[in-house]
């Protein structure tokens, strides 16, 4: 018997067909006798519905009525998959996050969690009940609705877990789990049985799309274990009760058998600029990145060469989304300095090779400079840390970069 979280996206409860199966699949790990929790999003395509009906009404919808709309998506949800569990004789009450009290601070759209109140909870599951949490939303002190942003609801279930102490955190997706690399550019990718928290956090900020970047955080702050699974395959149990299928993601352990690299994650939404010319004097950096922050916009890689004849170039790269306002700032700041020349170009991409491994081994960063070049690509800029190493290189060349690099480590073959 295990007290397990599980959350549910918006696909796994798209249709109420597709309900009733989540409904039949928790039913089964009531059977076995385990305590549930379960947190589940919108219906696949209902927030983006309620965004739409928001921006009919204005460009800049108000930010708290913002979070009251699109707060009710996960309200039908919890309903239905209630009422489903309930036909099922599994006895089951739903929760709003207001309901759960889930505090959080007042940022509107993209708050964060502060404190859960976990005793009705507790209560519901010493009495058999499966609780059935709405993801991504939270409640601040005044006792507004407040959300938590894109994939808030895999940092609700992390932080349930975390609140409950849960065994495990199940988060259920289209996928079977985190894999070596995107199966859609890597057919020979291969699904991971276990990564650390350090890798995922890599993975998600790197632009692996499996798990909200947030939860990872909560997740390995809280020690709370986390497994990626497909809400589409038949649940499997291992000898000790817990899930035996998907990724465990869980802190590193000295007796696992570390791989050289865990896995490649890319990312297609990358630009970057470069200001030309720029008198080389104390504050410099910030004169350029200041302005560019003070826009809200996020910085990622920086490159600063070498001075020559009293002038230096300096180098960042954004979200593409971000290219033409990042432009008009710097070529303000640019006549402002008396710099030479704004270079910009948006068709870049950032592919990344992640692995604990890396502490222990080098000749990392050549073997993947060396298999770039053979194939002909060009490496723009360079990112290292720990455990990670990151290049950005021409758009066109995505693809047969992740291929090849994937096939020099040999990331298809399983690890012993």
């Amino acid at each position: 018997m295990a007290l397990i979280v599980q959350k549910f996206g918006g696909t796994s409860v798209g249709t109420v067909d597709r309900i009733r199966n989540v409904a039949e699949r928790i039913k089964k790990f009531r059977d076995r006798g385990d305590d549930v929790v379960v947190v589940v999003s919108a219906m696949s395509g209902e927030t983006n519905r309620l965004i739409e009906m928001a921006y009919q009404i204005e460009d800049r919808p108000n930010a708290r009525e913002y979070d009251v709309l699109l707060s009710t998506g996960e309200q039908v949800t919890i309903a239905l998959l209630s009422m489903a569990l309930n036909k099922l004789g599994v006895p089951a009450r739903s929760y709003t996050g207001t309901q759960v009290h889930i505090l959080t601070d007042s940022a509107h759209n993209k708050a964060r969690i502060l404190d859960i109140k976990e005793k009705n909870m507790r209560t519901d599951l010493e009495q058999g009940r499966v609780v059935v949490v709405a993801g991504f939303q939270g409640v601040d002190e005044q006792g507004d609705i407040t959300t938590l942003g894109r994939g808030g609801s895999d940092t609700t279930a992390v932080a349930l877990a975390a609140a409950l102490n849960a065994d495990e955190c199940q988060i259920y997706t289209d996928v079977d789990g985190v894999y070596t690399t995107d199966p859609r550019v890597v057919p020979e990718a291969r699904r991971l049985d276990k990564i650390t928290f350090e890798e995922m956090l890599e993975m998600a900020s790197l632009g692996s799309k499996v798990l909200q970047i947030r939860a990872v955080e909560f997740a390995g702050k809280y020690n709370v274990p986390l497994r990626v699974l497909s809400s589409f395959d038949e649940p499997d149990f291992d000898a000790d009760g817990s899930g035996a299928s998907g990724t465990l993601i869980t802190y590193e352990e000295d007796e696992m058998e570390q791989a050289l690299i865990s896995g490649i994650a890319f990312n297609r939404d990358e630009a970057k600029l470069t200001i030309l010319g720029v008198p080389d004097k104390p504050g410099v950096a910030y004169s350029i990145l200041g302005p560019v922050g003070d826009a809200n916009i996020e910085i990622d890689m920086i490159i600063q060469n070498i001075s020559a004849d009293g002038t230096t170039d300096f180098t960042f790269t954004i979200h593409r989304n971000d290219f033409e306002s990042a432009t008009a700032v710097l070529t303000r700041v640019s006549n402002e300095l008396g710099a030479r020349e704004v270079v910009g170009d948006d068709k870049i991409v950032k592919i990344s090779l992640v692995g604990v491994g890396m502490r222990s081994h080098a000749g990392i960063a050549s073997k993947m400079f060396k298999t770039l070049a053979e194939e002909g690509i060009n490496i723009n800029m360079i990112s290292t840390s720990e455990i990670k190493i990151s290049v950005v290189v021409d758009e066109k060349y995505l693809e047969l970069g992740v291929r090849t690099l994937h096939s020099a480590f040999g990331l298809e073959q399983k690890t012993s």
